[in-house]
């Protein structure tokens, strides 16, 4: 509820002359006390409190004594105590009352006035309810209520009074008062019964309306008392209809009372989206509360998403209103459910507004094929030239690293290559992690899958960060995005990216080292290398040249590409921004899922692999030094070098022949692959093609390398 809600004035509580309740406040013990509580003449012609008159009225006969009980009756009919009926209020139980009649009286008119006591209950307890729930801070839906039952006991006090006049004229007897009030004794019974239900659960809101709903269902056999609760519906729904109207037309609340089943966080800010990765903005910034009304039940997701889409269009600065018409308006609940079909129409119009604004202005589709292009390696030029010019800053520990030199080489690389034609490299920037793949994966704590039992691998002892880590393994490229494409690219989104291209980008690495001791090995092609540890270690290269490619082919052709058109396509169709949003956490999941990165036990064999290859390309280039030399352009000098490479090749292999330790390495490296390759297989067979078909084309390339081997 709003802090700005006013309270009701001391004055209006204080002053009981401003209600009906003053005439209960009143007791009256003597004739003088009787004549000041009804100062005016008694209605009928006796006058037993005059002198003379002071017997007791069971001294009477009971025709005389039946003009005095219809005078008594006429006073409780509108909550007022008479001369021979008493009023009891309930303790502890504002608005309750019990009318009592004087126990001396005929007991024929006592049975017919305890018939029509259950009337005079009820009004004044209706009558308590309307003039309590007047008050501000009772809300739009019981003031509405309130008016309208005021309105109904306007008719019946108009009815009291009629009879009142039909007294006078002599014309009316207890069976003729009976006879009338009989109309309103079903009618004011249900609202008894709704008033008595609202006080004790103290309703307000929606609450209220669904009480005047179930009310409604419960009456179904009277038709007059079905109609008038379906009128107090109609006039209390009409209140909760002019908040919902502007919501579901504006994107605004207007909702001082607390009333409306969707609640505004403002603490949380679109800003989050972009910094964040537990950001709850879309999903909590506007919420559903407990208590929707019955009627609005089946639509109360659209009618939420109907208001947030007009409100980021709003936060856009993109003004646009649903058009209005008179046939448009949300009036109150009825059972035609003509409104239920405006507010389709409304949630229609919203949802294609902002595709189109997000579509269009925005570029969504283009921002997401950037996103393609470089973070998931679409585009690799420019990611050859600037592993070429990192290479020595990202040789270093991630503390070492300066992200500020990654930045202006980043920058210079794609300026150099094809990318600079691509306006949305401006957007591009790069960071630096401080912990390997496999923990940062183990600290996220929302991904599903078998992943999400990641967070007890922290722990693992094989999960420890190596001591030589750098930023070749922590190095990540990252996006700046803008309001309203953060909805979607959010940074939950991009940190998925960013652990699919930090995949990548590390075995592209690997890649890039075996390929330099695959060269070495090719300047001994002209030597007879057969039998040798050279010609072992060629072919160890080779085999592992093939699964780092086979992986990485995986990677793009298998997973990457497909998942992304299928994505593509979807968005084309997409008839909201919710579906939007949902087809690419889609696409996400399943590249992170087919990327092996929410299967913890195949990733660390996978990274082991990688590792074994990096120290095999490394210690290649430490035993097997280059030995090619710069080309001459004297044709003699050339061939006479040519003559000498070749001598000393042959003195490079004899050597090699002779090295225990070239061989012994080689013959190690040659088994640690074999045996990680031989344990891979398994976990590879345990997921069998029908639960998990995405990883049988892994699995032919890992076989076609033991084959091969």
């Amino acid at each position: 509820m709003s802090d700005t809600v006013p309270a009701t004035p001391r004055w209006n509580l204080d002053r009981p002359f401003l209600t009906g309740r003053f005439h209960q406040e009143v007791k009256s013990s003597s004739s003088s006390q009787m004549q000041m509580t009804h100062p005016s003449k008694p209605l009928y012609q006796f006058d037993l409190t005059s002198p003379g008159n002071e017997k007791d009225i069971a001294s009477f006969a009971v025709s005389v004594q039946e003009p005095f009980l219809i005078e008594d009756l006429l006073y409780a009919l509108v909550g007022i105590e008479g001369r021979y009926i008493s009023i009891k209020r309930i303790r502890g139980k504002e608005g309750y009352v019990v009318f009592q009649i004087d126990t001396s009286m005929d007991l024929a008119l006592q049975e017919l006035t305890s018939r029509i006591f259950p009337l005079c209950e009820g009004y004044v307890l209706v009558n308590h309810f309307v003039e309590s729930r007047s008050h501000f801070k009772n809300g739009f839906v019981n003031h509405a209520l309130a008016a309208a039952i005021r309105a109904f006991l306007l008719d019946y006090q108009a009815m009291v009074a009629q009879l009142e006049h039909q007294f006078r004229l002599g014309k009316l007897s207890s069976q003729g008062l009976w006879f009338f009030c009989q109309r309103m004794m079903s009618s004011m019974n249900a609202l008894a019964v709704l008033v008595e239900k609202a006080i004790t659960d103290n309703v307000s809101g929606s609450a209220t309306l669904n009480l005047l709903v179930s009310q409604v269902k419960a009456m179904a056999g009277d038709n007059a008392v079905r109609s008038l609760l379906e009128r107090m519906t109609e006039c209390a729904s009409a209140a909760y209809f002019k908040i919902l109207e502007r919501w579901v037309y504006e994107g605004v609340i207007d909702d001082p009372y607390g009333e409306f089943f969707i609640s505004e966080n403002k603490s949380l800010q679109k800003e989050s989206l972009t910094e964040d990765y537990d950001a709850k903005y879309w999903e909590h910034r506007y919420k559903l509360k407990d208590g929707v009304p019955s009627f609005l039940r089946s639509v109360s997701y659209t009618i939420l998403t109907t208001g947030k889409y007009l409100n980021v269009m709003r936060e856009c600065g993109h003004h646009v209103q649903v058009p209005l018409s008179e046939n448009s308006k949300l009036t109150s609940f009825g059972p035609n459910h003509e409104y239920l079909e405006r507010i389709k129409a409304a949630y229609d119009f919203a949802s294609g507004e902002l595709l189109t604004l997000i579509k269009n202005k925005y570029d969504l589709i283009g921002k997401l094929r950037s996103l393609k292009r470089y973070l998931l390696v679409d585009q690799g030029d420019f990611l050859v030239h600037f592993m070429d010019i990192a290479r020595e800053e990202l040789s270093k520990s991630p503390k070492e690293v300066s992200a500020e030199k990654l930045e202006s080489l980043l920058d210079l690389a794609l300026r150099m290559t094809a990318a600079a034609s691509d306006p949305c490299h401006e957007e591009l920037t790069c960071c630096v992690e401080k912990v390997s793949l496999q923990k940062t994966l183990a600290t996220l704590k929302d991904l599903p899958g078998p992943v999400s039992g990641a967070n007890d691998a922290i722990d693992d002892p094989e999960l420890a960060e190596p001591l030589n880590i750098t930023g070749l393994e922590t190095f990540s490229l990252s996006y700046k995005v803008q309001w309203p494409l953060s909805l979607v690219i959010s940074r939950k989104a991009l940190t998925k990216y960013q652990m699919i291209f930090r995949l990548l980008f590390h075995c592209k690495h690997v890649s890039r080292q075996l390929c330099t001791a695959w060269q070495l090995h090719q300047g001994f092609r002209a030597c007879k290398i057969l039998g040798t540890p050279i010609s072992r270690s060629s072919i160890l290269c080779r085999s592992m040249l093939k699964f780092i490619n086979s992986l990485l082919h995986y990677l793009t052709f298998e997973v990457l590409e497909p998942n992304w058109h299928m994505m593509h396509d979807r968005l084309l169709t997409a008839k909201s921004i919710d579906e939007v949003i949902e087809f690419h956490d889609l696409f996400l999941h399943k590249c992170l899922k087919e990327c092996l990165l929410l299967m913890p036990q195949l990733l660390k064999k996978v990274e082991k692999l990688k590792a074994l290859c990096l120290r095999y390309a490394t210690s290649i280039q430490v035993l097997i030094p280059s030995m090619n030399m710069l080309p001459e352009r004297d044709t003699k000098l050339a061939t006479t070098a040519r003559i000498k490479q070749s001598q000393l090749k042959e003195q490079q292999l004899k050597l090699a022949l002779e090295n225990t330790v070239i061989s012994d390495s080689i013959m190690k490296f040659e088994n640690e692959f074999n045996v990680e390759l031989q344990s891979l297989v398994p976990i590879l067979s345990r997921n069998n093609s029908q639960s998990e078909p995405y990883l049988t084309h892994l699995a032919q390339c890992i076989l076609g390398i033991r084959s091969d081997q």
